[in-house]
Formats: structure tokens, C-alpha cells, sequence
């Protein structure tokens, strides 16, 4: 198409005025505000130009193309945009349980109505009812806390970078904290535990080497300017081979010797022994706390399944003094936080319980029989929309715990694949993805791959519908 040629066509694109005259924009402005329809408007003629600019040959196509049953659905489109909260469920058929860019641990209903009932109305969140009198937001959870795990003293902040921040600043600021070469992990986000010490105050003295660290380069390191001696659990990479390291209550000992505080930065705690489940080893909370170590800190978001926390545990003494350190009011959880690890930790008390009704534990200990029973009711739905373009199988798999937890870790699993020898598998993720809700998936050698073990049975419904929409929407383009 010729400049002039496209430029007569640009000049019958209509005016904001002119179509905020129409009725049915009239009807809009009835249920939005002005500004958000006026913007609506002016974003989708945006879109319309850009077309008309980019598009080879635009003969045939001008009425429809500016017809206001085409403008419509694009002005809707863009309210929706505007109005429409950006955070949203999605479908999680990736297979990663413990999916960091997704959202981490799905909550369990009773945490969920716990939030429900906290948020709705006033709260006791630092309010004593037995005394009549100000309260600690913290105690809510505890006594919870030091009863499952067997510590003194415990205290909640908002995630778990924030607790070995504010720990490190209590106990080491201005001094230096010794830990192995080894165990200086970065965790998502490009986060590292060399960057929170800085910021804390403390000084780094790294001891031994990346694969290798024993008891004497602890020994030799310490001296009058050490503080703290820290241990960082590796819960998202394993070292593998000619390796040595220092347990924990190797640690201890040395610790009590030189009368230094030990602590252990456990990434994601957990308070079941996983083994009994068939799982990897995971070092319990419990264990932990029974080493006699000082301080230890985990994650509430991760494999124990609560809200996003930092979990600060230990002696009362130490506690007491991170407790009254300015930074714990800058990193304190709110009451909706409080209601959902308090309801989550409370299942604790029951372990079978727990591990039946904590979705991310439940998910984890899902068996080939459940899996594949869910595969065949989607495979069911799916048969009937996707027609003779698609081929569409059940196949055995592995998906992965993630979230920093157990990385070697593999969970046979049951996925359903599908696949077409003339259609983009790409094209159908896009559309997937870009749905309603979403739908998160993931692509294998030209497959397209939804993992049972992430997606829940009340989904399946919503997974099948969502294909059969992104297909249609494929067929028209």
C-alpha cells in the first residue's frame, strides 16, 4: 500500500469525541469513570493505528476494520486492563510444587477462612484479652511455634531474608561472622548471603574451600573481632564428590568452646521427617533445635507450607535481644499473615493430618495411582475438544519440588502431553498463558506438558475449558 494510500486510510479512523457520543460508550461511562474510557478509547485506537501503519494490504478490510462492532470488544478489552486487579490465580501445570514465580505454597482452607475472618473486622492483633491491656502481635504464634520445634523463644518477620538480616545485625554487627566458603549461596533473585551480611553490618571471614571445610579452619579462624559462626543449610544446590563439612553439632561444640552463638540459616524448614514419606532427607526444625544451637531461621512459604515468613527460633536470651532491635518493627508480618501460618502451623499438631491436608506436603506425597487417575479425566475432556490436529497421550514424567528445596529430588510423576505435527505447541502455551485464568505450562521436545501433581482436581474443568478456548481463539486468528 502506497503513503498516501494508508494515510486516507488512517484519516477515517474516528475521533475520541465521536465515539464517546455513541450509546453504548454512554452505557460504559454509566459503570466506569470517565478517565478510564476515555483512556480505554484512546489506548484501542492506539492499537487500531499501529495496524493500519504495520499491515501490507488493508483492501477489503476498511469497514470491518472500523466498524464499531470492532472497536467495541477492543474499548472493553482495555476498561478490563485498567480495572481488573494485575496479581491472579493461575493454573500451575508445570509440576513444580514449590514454584517461586508463582506464588510458592498454596494455602490450606482453614487458613484461608482465618484470613478471611481477620481481615473482615477488628482484630486482637496486639490486644491481650486476658489482661484487658496492649498485647504482642507475636505471641499468637510462639507458643505454636516453640511447642513443635522445642525452642525457647521464637519470633515471625516477613520473609526469611529478612530474619538472617536481622539477626546478623542483633548478633554481629560491627564484628565478623565466620562460615564456610561453601555455603555462601545465592537464592532467587540473585540474592546472596555475602550481600545480606554486608547490609547487616557484619563482616564476612569465609573458611575453607568451595567442596571442603573441616573443623581446624573454623578453629584458626577465630579470634577476638569473631561474633557469630554461621551455618548455611544448601537447600537449593547439593556439592557432590571429594566434600567435607562441618555439622552442626561439630559446630556447636566449637561454638560453646570459644562462647560464640551459633546459627543456621535453614532456608526452608520443615517439622516432618520426609523420609517416612519417601522423600529425601531434609533436616527437621526439631533436629536442628536439638543440636543446641543458638539461632535458627527458615522459611513459613516454602516446605512448610504456610504464608511467606522468616522464622526466627532459639535461646530466649538471644531472642529477647532481636526482638528489641529497631529493624524488627521495619520487617514485622501483618494480621493477615498471623492468621494464616497460626492456622497452618496448628495442623502440625496432627502429622498424618499435616501431610494429608497441607497442599504442598499433599502434593508432595501424591502417588502414580492418584496422578494417573487424574490424567484420564482431563485426557476424557480433552479428547472430545481438540479433534484430529492434536494428539494427546498420558506419559510418565518427574516434576520438582523447587522453591529452594530437596534439588535432587525427583517425583515420578504422570503428565499429559500434547503435541501436532502441523500446529505451534508454542502458539498454544501463548494462549494458555494469556487466558482466563491462566494457565502455566510447559514445553518438552516440541509438547506441550501438563503435570498432574501441580494441578488440583477441582481444576481440571478449568484446564480443559481453557484449551478448548486458546484453540478457538487460535482458529480465528
Amino acid at each position: 500500500m502506497s503513503p498516501t494510500l494508508r494515510q486516507q486510510v488512517l484519516r477515517k479512523i474516528p475521533s475520541v469525541d465521536e465515539i464517546l457520543s455513541r450509546e453504548e460508550i454512554v452505557g460504559l461511562l454509566r459503570v466506569h469513570p470517565r478517565a478510564v474510557v476515555v483512556e480505554a478509547i484512546r489506548k484501542g485506537l492506539g492499537r487500531l493505528r499501529k495496524k493500519v501503519l504495520h499491515q501490507e494490504d488493508l483492501s477489503g478490510c476498511e469497514e470491518t476494520l472500523f466498524s464499531f462492532e470492532n472497536l467495541f470488544p477492543l474499548f472493553q478489552k482495555e476498561i478490563d486492563l485498567q480495572v481488573q486487579p494485575r496479581l491472579c490465580r493461575v493454573i500451575n501445570a508445570t509440576g513444580i510444587v514449590i514454584h517461586t514465580n508463582l506464588g510458592r505454597a498454596p494455602l490450606h482452607p482453614l487458613a484461608l477462612k482465618q484470613i478471611v475472618e481477620v481481615a473482615k473486622a477488628y482484630s486482637n492483633l496486639e490486644y491481650d484479652l486476658a489482661l484487658g491491656e496492649r498485647g504482642d502481635r507475636y505471641a499468637h504464634v510462639e507458643g505454636i511455634l516453640c511447642r513443635l520445634s522445642g525452642a525457647e523463644s521464637a519470633l515471625v518477620v516477613n520473609n526469611n531474608a529478612g530474619a538472617v538480616l536481622l539477626c546478623l545485625n542483633t548478633m554481629a554487627e560491627g564484628r565478623e561472622v565466620v562460615i564456610s566458603r561453601g555455603e555462601l549461596v545465592e537464592i532467587g533473585g540473585a540474592f546472596r548471603i555475602p550481600d545480606v551480611m554486608k547490609r547487616s553490618g557484619a563482616f564476612l571471614r569465609e573458611v575453607g574451600t568451595t567442596n571442603r571445610t573441616h573443623l581446624n579452619d573454623y578453629q584458626r579462624a577465630i579470634g577476638p573481632g569473631s561474633a557469630l559462626l554461621l551455618k548455611v543449610h544448601t537447600s537449593n544446590f547439593r556439592v557432590m564428590g571429594f566434600t567435607a563439612e562441618v555439622s552442626l553439632d561439630e559446630l556447636v561444640q566449637i561454638g560453646r568452646e570459644h562462647h560464640l552463638p551459633v546459627m543456621e540459616d535453614l532456608g526452608s524448614g520443615c517439622f516432618v521427617d520426609l523420609t517416612r514419606y519417601g522423600l529425601e532427607k531434609e533436616p527437621t526444625v526439631q533436629e536442628t533445635i536439638r543440636t543446641g544451637v543458638d539461632v535458627v531461621t527458615f522459611s513459613g512459604d516454602k516446605l512448610l507450607g504456610g504464608p511467606q515468613a522468616g522464622i526466627i527460633l532459639g535461646k530466649k536470651d538471644i531472642l529477647d535481644s532481636i526482638k528489641l532491635n529497631p529493624l524488627t518493627r521495619a520487617l514485622r508480618i501483618d494480621k493477615l499473615t498471623l492468621a494464616a501460618l497460626e492456622s497452618t502451623l496448628l495442623l502440625y499438631l496432627d502429622e498424618q493430618r499435616a501431610m494429608e491436608e497441607i497442599p504442598t506436603l499433599q502434593m508432595l506425597g501424591l502417588d502414580r495411582r492418584k496422578l494417573k487417575s487424574r490424567g484420564r479425566r482431563l485426557l476424557k475432556r480433552l479428547q472430545e475438544k481438540l479433534g484430529r490436529g492434536f494428539q494427546v497421550t498420558l506419559k510418565e514424567d518427574v516434576s520438582q519440588v523447587g522453591g529452594g528445596a530437596l534439588p535432587l529430588q525427583e517425583l515420578p510423576t504422570i503428565v499429559l502431553s500434547i503435541k501436532s505435527p502441523d500446529r505451534s505447541v508454542k502458539s498454544l502455551e501463548e494462549s494458555l498463558r494469556k487466558g482466563i485464568p491462566p494457565i502455566i505450562s510447559r514445553i518438552s521436545k516440541e509438547e506441550l506438558i501438563f503435570d498432574m501433581r501441580t494441578v488440583s482436581d477441582e481444576e481440571i474443568p478449568l484446564l480443559a475449558a481453557g484449551v478448548e478456548k486458546a484453540l478457538s481463539q487460535m482458529n480465528e486468528k
